[in-house]
C-alpha cells in the first residue's frame, strides 16, 4: 500500500510556550488503549512524576520498565545540556520520550505533555528542547493580613506547577497577625492560622511538584502582632509615643525574640530561602530619625562609631537576622527599601534583594543595587502587585499589561535596566497583598490573578517577544484551564 503522507507538525500550544521545537512529519502521539507512562532503567527517581502523569492522562504506569509502542518514557540524562530545569521531549514513531538532567526538568516536560493534549488533542511529531530563562519564578501570597486555607494554598501550588513556576512565597507575619503555628512563642499567633501539620502537608505537595515554599518573617517593621504580646519591646519616640509595628532594635531582648522565631520557622521550612523583610521600618521615615529616636541614635554610635546613624543600626539589624537564617542553611532575602546606601554599615552583599518599590519616598532605583553586584528578584509594584481593595493608588494589574509591557528587566516603572545586568536579575514573582482583606474572597483572588499569573509565567520562562497576540494567549489560557 502507498506510504501515508503527514503534514509537518506545529509546536505544542502551552503556557509558557516552549522555547524550541524541531518539527517532523508524522501523526504525533495521543493516549491509546495500552499506552502507559514508563520510567527508564536507572531513572527510578522519576517514579512520582510518572505516576502523576499517568493519573492525569488516565493511562497505566510502569516503574523502570522498557518502553513499549504507545508509551511515554521518562528518563534522567545527567549528561544532557541546558541546566537542571531543562528537558527534551521527543515524539517519534508512536512513542514519547522526556529526558532531562534532573527531576525538575523532566517534570516540566510532563506539564508540556498535559497542556499540549488539552490544547490540541495530540503531541506533535518532532523534538522540543526547553528551559527557563530565570531560576526564580513564582507567586507571593500575603497570608498574614488575610487567612487563606491550606486547601486554597494547595490549589495555588498545583497551579504554579502546571505553569512551570517554582516558588510560593508566604508572607505569614505582619501587624495584623502571625499565621503559622509557633511552639516557641504561641502567644504571638492568631487564632486563625496554619498548623505546622498543615504546613508540612503543603511542603510535601510542593516538593512533589518542584515548587519551593519561601517563608517570610518580616522585621524590624511589620511586627504589630508580635508586639501586641510583647508591648515592652515596641519602639517609642523621644516623647514616649509607641510606633505602630516597629520593634525597638536597641533592646537586646528584641533580637532574642525575633531570632527564636526565625530559627523555629527556618527549621519548619526545608527550602533554601528565608525572607527576613526589613522594609518600611518607621524609625527611618521620620524627618530627623536621630532627634525623634535618640535611644536608637545613641545605640548606633555605641556599636558603629561616632558617625553612625539610625539607618546604620537598622542595617546592622538586617545583617544580624540574615546571619541567623544563613546559619540555619538558608539564603537570606530582603526587600530593597531595607537595603540602604551611604551609611557607615553596609548591608550584607550576599542578601538577595527583592525589588518592589518605586513609590516609597527616598527609595533607591535598581541601578545602584546592580552596580554593587547585588542579585535581584523582580516584584515591580506597578505590574506585579495585586493589592486587595486597591488602596494608595494601587490598581489591580491586568495580564495584558504584564504580557505586553513587562519583562524581568523592568524592575521599576516601565523602563528596563541595561541588558548588561541581566545575569543579576534572578527572576520575578507576582504578589497578592491583602491590605483591605475583605475586599475580595479567596475565590475572587484566585480568579483575579489567573491571567496575570499566566502572563508572568510566559515572561519569566522566555522574556522574548510573545509568540501569540494577547487575544490568542487568553483563548489558549481559557482552553488549558477548562476542567
Amino acid at each position: 500500500s502507498p506510504t501515508r503522507s503527514y503534514a509537518l507538525s506545529e509546536a505544542p500550544r502551552t503556557i509558557p510556550a516552549v522555547r524550541e521545537h524541531t518539527p517532523a512529519r508524522g501523526p504525533g502521539w495521543r493516549p491509546a488503549p495500552g499506552s502507559a507512562v514508563s520510567v527508564a532503567a536507572g531513572s527510578g527517581a522519576l517514579d512520582d512524576e510518572a505516576r502523576l502523569l499517568a493519573r492525569e492522562l488516565g493511562i497505566a504506569h510502569r516503574a523502570e520498565a522498557e518502553a513499549r509502542a504507545g508509551d511515554i518514557e521518562l528518563a534522567l540524562d545527567t549528561g544532557q545540556d541546558g541546566g537542571p530545569e531543562s528537558y527534551a521531549l521527543t515524539v517519534r514513531d508512536g512513542r514519547v520520550r522526556i529526558s532531562g538532567p534532573d527531576e525538575a526538568g523532566v517534570f516540566y516536560g510532563t506539564r508540556t505533555v498535559k497542556q499540549a493534549l488539552r490544547s490540541g488533542g495530540a503531541l506533535p511529531e518532532g523534538v522540543v528542547r526547553d528551559r527557563p530563562g530565570r531560576p526564580q519564578r513564582g507567586l507571593l501570597v500575603d497570608i498574614a493580613r488575610k487567612h487563606f486555607t491550606a486547601a486554597w494554598l494547595e490549589a495555588r501550588i498545583r497551579e504554579l506547577a502546571d505553569l512551570k513556576l517554582n516558588q510560593l512565597h508566604l508572607h505569614f507575619a505582619d501587624d495584623q497577625a502571625v499565621r503559622i503555628e509557633s511552639t516557641t512563642h504561641p502567644e504571638v499567633v492568631a487564632p486563625q492560622h496554619l498548623t505546622k501539620a498543615e504546613v508540612r502537608r503543603l511542603l510535601a505537595l510542593a516538593d512533589s511538584l518542584h515548587v519551593t515554599l519561601v517563608p517570610e518573617f518580616d522585621s524590624p517593621g511589620h511586627l504589630g502582632a508580635v508586639l501586641a504580646a510583647h508591648p515592652s519591646l515596641q519602639l517609642r519616640t523621644a516623647g514616649g509615643t509607641p510606633v505602630r509595628g516597629a520593634i525597638d532594635i536597641a533592646n537586646p531582648a528584641s533580637a532574642r525574640l525575633v531570632d527564636e522565631l526565625l530559627r523555629e520557622y527556618a527549621e519548619l521550612f526545608p527550602g533554601p530561602y528565608f525572607h527576613v523583610g526589613a522594609d518600611e521600618y518607621r524609625a527611618l521615615t521620620a524627618r530627623n530619625p536621630e532627634a525623634t529616636y535618640p535611644a536608637l541614635a545613641a545605640e548606633a554610635r555605641e556599636r558603629y562609631g561616632p558617625q553612625a546613624r539610625v539607618q546604620d543600626l537598622a542595617t546592622g539589624w538586617l545583617n544580624d537576622r540574615a546571619a541567623v537564617v544563613r546559619a540555619a542553611g538558608k539564603q537570606p532575602k530582603a526587600w530593597n527599601d531595607g537595603i540602604h546606601g551611604g551609611g557607615v554599615v553596609t548591608a550584607d552583599r550576599g542578601i538577595e534583594v527583592e525589588y518592589w518599590t518605586g513609590r516609597e519616598i527616598g527609595a533607591r532605583p535598581p541601578a545602584p543595587y546592580l552596580a554593587e553586584g547585588r542579585k535581584l528578584v523582580n516584584l515591580n509594584s506597578q505590574y506585579l502587585y495585586y493589592v486587595l481593595g486597591e488602596p494608595n493608588q494601587f490598581t489591580y494589574p491586568t495580564g495584558r499589561e504584564v504580557y505586553e509591557q513587562w519583562t524581568p528587566l523592568v524592575l521599576r516603572g516601565s523602563q528596563p535596566v541595561p541588558e548588561r545586568y541581566s545575569g543579576q536579575v534572578l527572576g520575578g514573582r507576582f504578589a497578592v497583598w491583602c491590605d483591605l482583606a475583605n475586599a475580595q474572597t479567596p475565590d475572587q483572588v484566585a480568579a483575579g490573578i489567573r491571567l496575570p499569573l499566566r502572563a508572568l509565567a510566559q515572561k519569566v520562562w522566555d522574556p522574548r517577544e510573545p509568540q501569540l497576540p494577547w487575544a490568542d494567549f487568553t483563548r489558549l489560557a481559557d482552553r488549558l484551564d477548562r476542567p
